[in-house]
């Protein structure tokens, strides 16, 4: 019989939350309307300031991150309590993406999908150790399941290196990153 040990493994939470996506993406689009936002690893899109989670609008969605992230802090046997250093919205028109990044002081990221239609631009995870990169394996052709992706879920990670695709729609990718 074969043993089966994952020593190093990467665990990526997810949860399907019910918010209201209609009034996040108005009031983003909104935001995006009247401010520049600042520039970081978003390409052809935009990104808004850092303070989102302190914007009442979007209170609902900061309860439910909460909520998650004691229920992570739970399954991991962590002592600390959650804390959320900041949250942003990105708008990623067609042709818009994010390069590859890091989120370096925290413990978790993670990424809620306020609009994302299809072919919109799948976040892609990859692999943060460089060892890991001495004998990949062949994948196979075409595009893998995008089944960890969309609208309503909430993705959280470690802050391990990913990127989102190019945006190929004629429609908006809208997100929220955070970091806790």
């Amino acid at each position: 019989m074969m043993i089966k040990a994952a020593y190093f493994s990467t665990i990526i939470y997810a949860k399907d939350v019910n918010l209201d996506n209609k009034l996040f993406e108005k009031e983003v689009l909104a935001w995006a309307n009247k401010d520049k936002g600042v520039k970081r690893t978003n390409m052809n899109g935009w990104h808004s300031t850092t303070n989102m989670h302190e914007i009442p609008v979007f209170k609902p969605l900061v309860d439910e991150l909460f909520k998650m992230q004691n229920e992570v802090f739970q399954e991991e046997w962590l002592e600390s309590e959650p804390h959320l250093g900041n949250m942003w919205a990105n708008i990623n028109p067609p042709g818009g993406y994010n390069r590859p990044h890091l989120h370096p002081n925290s413990h978790y990221s993670g990424v809620y999908y306020i609009k994302a239609p299809k072919n919109s631009g799948q976040i892609v995870f990859n692999e943060p150790r460089s060892a890991a990169h001495m004998v990949m394996p062949r994948r196979k052709e075409g595009e893998p399941p995008s089944h960890l992706w969309r609208e309503v879920r909430v993705d959280n990670l470690h802050h391990y290196l990913h990127a989102i695709h190019k945006n190929h729609l004629l429609d908006i990718l809208c997100i929220v990153p955070f970091q806790l």
